[in-house]
This record gives C-alpha cells, structure tokens and sequence, in this order.
C-alpha cells in the first residue's frame, strides 16, 4: 500500500470513528484484559431445555478426514497438531470455519461412535486453549456460530455425558452467552449484529438461565431486520453472498422457532418472503449465484434447499432499484447489471468497484463473468479483486470507480448513478450513467446493454466524458474457465466457444481488442486460469466511445 492510500485509509477510518466504534477500541482492551473472563461468571445451567434440530446435513467425507486429523476449509488442508486453534499460514477464512465448528456436521454425518468421540475432544481442546477471550475465537461472529453450533449439535457430542467435560461445556455456553449480550451494545448494525442476536435467541430458548429473554432477542432481531434489507428484498451490502448468507440465516430462525413452538415475529416471516426473490434473482442459469461484491457461486444443492425450506414462492424481479441491480432475460440468456453505488459506510465491507459491470450466462454455461472473491492469505490479492480491473467493465488507468481501502472499506466514491430500462417486443436496452467515476468531478461512464428477444443478439456501448484530461481506458471481459476464445480475421472478432460446444462472436470498435490471461475465483479457495477479452483505447477531447457486440453462431457461421 503507498503512501497515498495509506492517508486515504487514515482519513476514512477517522470518518468513521463513531461513539460505538471508540467503544468497541475500549471494548478490545476490557476483553483481553487479566480479569475478564472472571465478569463472565455466573449460574451455570443444569440442562439444556431445547434441543435445536439441525439444519445442513454435513459432508461424511469431510467428517472422516476429521477423524484421520485432516481439516479441509475453503482449499486449504492442515494435519492436526498442537497449535491446531493457532494455525499459521491460512486464510482468515480458514481459521473463521475451525473456530465456528460449523464441522460439528460432517462429524455427525459421518456417524458412529469414532465421530463422537473425535468431536468430545475437539470441543475440550478448544475450551483448555480458547476458553477465555482471544481477538479471534471470541469475534462477535464467530463465537455465535459456534453457540448455535454446540446448542445444536449438543446431544451428538455429550450423548448421556455428565462428566467433568460436559460441566465445563455447559458453562463455557453460559459464558457465551453474557460475552454476545455485551457485544449487542458496542456491535454496528450489519450481518455480525445479527449473528449474534439470532445466537442469543438460540440461547433463550436452550439453556435455562436465558429463559424469559425471548421477548427481547426476538423485538431486537425484527429491528435489526428492518435496518437491513431493503424496499425491493435486497441486503443493504449489496453482496450476493451475504444476501443468501442472512437469507439462510433467517430460514434456520423461523425453523427453529416452529420445532420451539415459540412465536414466528411478523417481521422475521416479511423478510423471509421479500429476501427469497432477490436470492433467485442473483442466481446464474448453473444455479449458482453471480460474482458481485465479494461473492462466489456457492453450492446449487444449498440454495435449492434453503430456497424450498423458505417457503416463499416469489419469482425474481427484472429490476432491484433499491439495491441496484438489473436482470435480462431472453430465451436462454440472462445479463445481471450492477447499477448501484457501493454500499454506504458501515456496510461497505463486501464492496466492490464493480459499478456498471455485467455477467452474462447461457442455459447453464456461464460466458461473461466477474473475476469473483479471493479467500487466501496475501492481501495485495484480496485489494486487486476488488478493483474495477477485476471486474467486467471500463477501467480508467489504474484508477478504480470507488477507491478500494483495506479494513475493508471504500474511500472516494462516485457522484451518481442513473438508470433507465426499456422494452418493447422481447428486446430489452438498459442506459445508466455512473457520475464522478473515481470520485473525480465530471468523469463520467455511460453503459448501454441491448438483448434480443431472441437472446441470440447482445449490444453493448461505453461511453467515457467530462473531463477533458486524456485517460487511457480498458474495457475488459472476463470468460469463465470453461470457455475458449480465439482471435479471427486479423484480430477483428474473437470466437467463443461454451462448454457446451455453442458459439458466440465478439465484435468492438473504438480501441485495440486483444484476448489475454485472467483469473477466476468464483469457487471458494480456488484459483482457476482463465482468459479476458481487453479493449483498450484512450480519450480524445474529454471523451471516448466503444462499440461491441456477443452474436450466438448458427451452424453456418460455426463452421
């Protein structure tokens, strides 16, 4: 990071030093202080009163390697050792799954008697080395999940146990919970507030020293929910992901408020039924959801699953105005279009500087994608794929449309985005402008998409202006592993051939076109060699214009 981003990220973070944030600075030194653990004390519950039923099947193969000392997380591997909970050489993303025991699953899918007791000893490893307050293991949402996860898989690990183990099981449970109500004091609202409040609604319901507390978490999670999900169904964040991820979530709560028999709130029912389209609408031909915002595929069996369990038929909507997206459908192709800002402050840690970019698939074959989410270790990897470079759409220099900051956050934003939407006999023309791309007043981008009713034919137009300082542009087109491109004709059209072995030709003017190296992460903990389709060219009296065109061959043209 240089020297001017590093003042950039200065001057945004004292933006955002609120009267909770310097809490939460306050909060962190309390917490790990000598005597903490000791304020969290208290009447240790005698039984659980509930047992939550569980949610997600596990994966069995998983579970077996678990029991042979092999954790397997977002593509990385480590053998058991002593230093398992302090891991060096992972990803955040690694060291959030182990300490989550969102694995207690595969072990309990896996079975037997071998996957019990594995479990029994992970859990009193964990409580002799992370029992009291550590900056990871106890992060607001992290331990949540664990909560939910040892309430719900309380009776595969301890079956008829009351031994020294389960006592001090029992009261570790206690103690998260006291630690969670705390955070709910100091958390901003967003996806780990309410982790932590849908893990305190777990614990009013199962342990005895929490009851009478319902009436609360529930008021608090209707609340939390109002604040997070927007008039058209989409999350706040403006991230795929973490739309499904709080999708889920709320699914799973109402689930086991009914095996309760315990009130579902209006509001969590409301949100289950407006959250359910905007998840369908983010989903790709594959079934899987489209890269935007720090997002990957994720599993097509989960989202059918959580998308059935929801209940709610609602069918995606062509437009989310609120949350910014547009979605184009013909025959069998379908364009998404980011057409929003970057989420606000606060919210903006799943941004991207993906405005005005577009993934476009055919029938279960993805062909223009985003580069996707990197889950690894190197953080220069983890800036660069939130750049507007990673995305497919105009890039200005080296300058991105919002200013990407570590925390993660966005510095400097553009000024507007306008968006029209037209149709008239099948075909579709969506026209948006992105103001003060950069945050530099008067540089504006203006994207034009055209579909076919036949979905055979895509238009496209980028128009760059304002500022009359030349600007060298690249228009990039990201491709999926699986299709192959090639050059023909001199360079003047690049043939794309889709898995399936249907093909498409990509026609521009206004700029060089070249076919060269790129990256896909859109599964998580992988890193896939792709290719990209650059059109690169630069400004002239302050402005400049591409044309392009994506043409499905017919046979004849194929050959």
């Amino acid at each position: 990071m240089n020297f001017r981003q590093r003042l950039s990220t200065l001057r945004f973070r004292a933006v955002r030093l609120t009267p909770r944030a310097i809490l939460r600075m306050l909060a962190r030194i309390w917490f790990s202080g000598l005597f903490y653990h000791r304020t969290l004390r208290g009447r240790r519950p005698r039984q659980l009163e509930f047992l939550p039923n569980e949610m997600w099947p596990g994966n069995a193969d998983r579970g077996r390697a678990i029991i042979n000392g092999e954790f397997r997380f977002v593509g990385q591997t480590l053998s058991e050792r002593e230093a398992l909970w302090r891991p060096k050489g992972v990803s955040l993303e690694w060291v959030e799954e182990l300490h989550s025991f969102n694995w207690l699953a595969d072990l309990n899918a896996t079975g037997g008697e071998a996957a019990r007791e594995k479990a029994r000893e992970l859990v009193g490893s964990w409580l002799e080395t992370e029992g009291v307050w550590r900056p990871m293991s106890w992060r607001g949402e992290i331990a949540a999940v664990r909560l939910i996860n040892w309430l719900t898989y309380s009776e595969f690990i301890f079956l008829n146990d009351e031994g020294a183990l389960a006592a001090t099981w029992m009261d570790s449970l206690a103690r998260h919970g006291r630690h969670l109500k705390r955070l709910t004091y100091i958390l901003d609202p967003g996806v780990e507030r309410l982790t932590v409040l849908r893990a305190l609604l777990y614990a009013s319901l199962c342990l005895a020293s929490r009851t009478g507390r319902f009436e609360k978490w529930s008021a608090a999670i209707a609340q939390e929910i109002q604040g997070q999900i927007n008039a058209d169904g989409g999350h706040v964040s403006r991230s795929p992901q973490a739309q499904f991820r709080v999708f889920r979530d709320l699914v799973d709560l109402r689930a086991v408020l009914r095996d309760a028999h315990a009130d579902v709130p209006d509001a969590l029912q409301n949100a289950i039924d407006r959250t359910a389209p905007m998840v369908r609408f983010f989903r790709h031909g594959d079934g899987g959801l489209c890269l935007f915002n720090d997002s990957n595929e994720n599993e097509n069996w989960l989202l059918d699953v959580a998308l059935t369990r929801a209940e709610a038929r609602g069918k995606p909507m062509e437009t989310a105005p609120h949350t910014g997206f547009q979605r184009l459908t013909s025959n069998r192709s379908l364009i998404l279009v980011d057409t929003g800002l970057p989420a606000v402050a606060g919210f903006d840690e799943h941004a991207h500087a993906g405005a005005l970019s577009f993934e476009l698939s055919v029938g279960r074959d993805r062909l223009i994608v985003n580069c996707g989410a990197y889950a690894g270790t190197r953080e220069d990897w983890k800036l660069a794929q939130r750049t507007t470079a990673a995305h497919s759409t105009v890039g200005i220099e080296d300058i991105s449309s919002s200013e990407i900051l570590p925390g993660p956050m966005i510095g400097a934003r553009p000024g507007k985005m306008s968006v029209r939407r037209n149709e008239s006999a099948g075909n579709i023309w969506i026209d948006a402008t992105l103001q003060d791309y950069g945050g530099i007043q008067d540089l504006n981008h203006r994207r034009r998409i055209y579909l076919s009713a036949s979905g055979g034919d895509i238009r496209g137009e980028d128009t760059l202006s304002g500022d009359r300082t030349v600007h060298k542009f690249t228009a990039r087109f990201h491709l999926h592993p699986s299709v192959k491109a090639s050059s023909v004709q001199n360079g003047e059209s690049i043939l794309l051939k889709l898995a399936d072995g249907a093909g498409w030709r990509f026609r521009a003017t206004g700029g060089v076109t070249t076919v060269q190296e790129s990256v896909y992460l859109g599964e998580p903990g992988r890193t896939m060699r792709s290719e990209q389709i650059v059109v690169a060219g630069a400004t002239h009296g302050g402005g400049a214009q591409i044309k392009w065109a994506l043409t499905r061959l017919t046979g004849t043209d194929a050959g």
